[in-house]
């Protein structure tokens, strides 16, 4: 697969690799620069938040990283944006956001993102249900195009001056009473906001990482 976006025209995709996010941190570390985008149809080790597995099957999903240098303020928000308006804009799927990086539409998870900081440069990984969804999860439908769905996301996956407006008119998590997992507690209240820095506001409280469940 081949963006039609200069800045990423560093491709590297394969039929199989453990992490597309692991693969992309070692060329970063090796010297692989801005741009550079890592691919496959298949992860043995797919990774999410908080060390959880991403799960896949040959082929039924979109499974990208990029590599993004210097690192953009509100990075994982802009990329849940763009990938949200990529589904919009390509299958037709109407989606909203969970904090802080869930992709939900079609009646369930369609997928996620995973940012790493790899030295001074950001590693961004996009997971999307295509053919295939585990249990509980959803699927944007087989027909989908993959390339025009990672061109539309890597258009807008640099984040832009109105991304955090954006963010916060599709995020799901807003207005809802919600149960936050800490470390050592667990928070209850209403999410009222996501701030400047793209933390959750719950009860007066800014969360920069936690588990949100969605009480009602």
């Amino acid at each position: 697969m081949t963006p039609s976006h200069s800045r990423f025209s560093d491709v590297r995709w394969f039929a199989e690799v453990d992490s597309t996010n692991r693969l992309a941190a070692e060329l970063v570390r090796a010297g692989a620069g801005d741009g550079l985008v890592v691919g496959a149809d298949h992860q043995t080790a797919g990774r999410g938040r908080r060390g959880r597995t991403w799960e896949s099957r040959p082929g039924s999903s979109l499974l990208v990283s990029v590599v993004l240098r210097p690192v953009p303020e509100l990075v994982t928000l802009a990329a849940g944006v763009a990938a949200a308006e990529a589904c919009e804009a390509v299958a037709g799927v109407p989606v909203g956001l969970k904090w802080p990086n869930d992709v939900i539409g079609a009646g369930g998870k369609l997928g996620g993102i995973l940012s790493e900081l790899v030295g001074d440069a950001a590693v961004v990984g996009l997971g999307l249900n295509l053919g295939w969804a585990p249990p509980g999860a959803a699927c944007l439908g087989a027909d989908v195009d993959r390339q025009a769905l990672l061109d539309a996301w890597l258009s807008g996956v640099d984040p832009r001056a109105d991304v955090l407006v954006r963010y916060r008119a599709r995020c799901t998590t807003l207005g809802r009473r919600v149960r936050v997992e800490l470390p050592g507690e667990t928070l209850e209240g209403v999410a009222d906001d996501v701030d400047e820095e793209g933390r959750l506001v719950v009860g007066g409280r800014h969360i920069t990482a936690g588990d949100v469940v969605h009480l009602r």
